[in-house]
């Protein structure tokens, strides 16, 4: 029952009514000029700015931590061979060469043995296997290279709450993006210009790369009554060594880590071991980090505004508080900023 579990461990303590025009369906034309919230995590004070004036809460000798993975245009549009009816296959994770994990619509029609054709047939597909969560195991054919024919036959997988056709694919991948892998973009990174970044590294702050390819149970609704119970999905990760000596670096010289993104802090905590320190490691992560959660390296956090009782709402509240959370976003929503992937900033410190 509800009422029997803690306060901050039932999910409708992180619902909040978001009216659906401030979802935004369309990227900023200039990514640093979306709206900014910065929020005291200690106080719950809240100040409203241009995601351009973070630079002003960065101090030289902070560690800025970002996620270079990069969005595949994982969506691909088909028809089944044997009848010609249109069918859609999502990319989630690459199992070998050829062979993908994915998710497919209508999954009725798309059981073993079904055979999918793409582009007038410059890309085939098998259906191998069903696997966890009605998942279905993909083997691809094609002449060529892969990365040009996904390229040319693929369209990045927005979200379901965004309607619009995307115009241009570089606007749903950061400025910095770099290893193919992804099924979503790491969103709070987009709000980042090439000249933004050069200007924050002449202040002195450093910056360290991270990878973690983010899957689309990044959006799948809690369904569960009690926030413990929730099974949260495996994303890969990397941390290499030079990211780990950056942060280290930072923690030792008493400058904080700032996590660009759920994603990174995720990423970090996921390698960090329990007195603080981190090593370069990679792997799978299923880590959950809800109220209760003790952070190893994290001091800041630059993100977006997130669905409620969403796992990301969760992260947040962690950090700065579940009431401050919920009262910077009641606030944002008064002050119309722009929610979810292609929305406006809040940077927790």
């Amino acid at each position: 029952m509800s009422e029997n579990v803690e306060i901050g461990l039932s999910t409708a303590d992180y619902y909040f009514d978001l009216p659906k025009e401030l979802i935004a369906q369309d990227p900023m034309e200039k990514r640093d000029e979306c709206k900014l919230l910065v929020m005291d995590k200690n106080s719950g004070k809240v100040e409203h700015h241009v995601f351009n004036e973070v630079i002003n809460y960065l101090e030289p000798g902070d560690c800025l931590v970002l996620n270079n993975t990069k969005v595949i245009p994982a969506r691909l549009l088909g028809v089944k061979e044997e009848t010609g009816a249109a069918v859609e296959i999502l990319l989630l994770k690459r199992k070998e060469a050829d062979v993908w994990e994915t998710l497919v619509k209508p999954g009725k029609k798309l059981r073993p043995g079904a055979r999918v054709s793409f582009g007038d047939g410059i890309l085939k597909a098998e259906i191998m296997d069903i696997v966890d969560e009605g998942n279905r195991l993909v083997k691809f054919y094609y002449d060529g290279i892969w990365e040009e024919v996904l390229d040319k036959l693929g369209e990045m997988p927005l979200p379901p709450y965004i309607t619009h056709k995307l115009q241009d694919k570089s606007m749903y991948q950061t400025v910095y993006a770099k290893f193919e892998g992804s099924a979503a973009a790491p969103t709070a990174g987009l709000h980042f210009t090439d000249d933004l970044l050069e200007k924050i590294r002449e202040k002195g702050v450093d910056m360290a790369f991270v990878t973690l390819h983010v899957g689309l149970g990044t959006f799948r609704p809690v369904k569960v009554t009690n926030v413990k119970e929730h099974h949260m999905h495996t994303e890969w990760y990397q941390v290499t060594q030079e990211a780990a000596d950056k942060i280290m670096k930072a923690k030792e010289s008493g400058h904080r880590v700032i996590c660009v993104g759920t994603t990174s802090c995720r990423t970090i905590e996921s390698a960090a071991s329990e007195d603080g320190t981190i090593k370069a490691s990679s792997g799978d992560t299923s880590i959950f980090i809800y109220p209760g959660y003790k952070f190893k390296l994290m001091d800041g956090l630059i993100t977006n505004f997130h669905l409620p009782e969403s796992t990301l709402v969760m992260l947040v509240s962690a950090f700065a508080g579940r009431e401050h959370v919920l009262g910077a976003y009641e606030e944002a929503i008064k002050e119309k900023y722009r929610f979810f992937s292609f929305g406006d900033a809040c940077l927790f410190i």
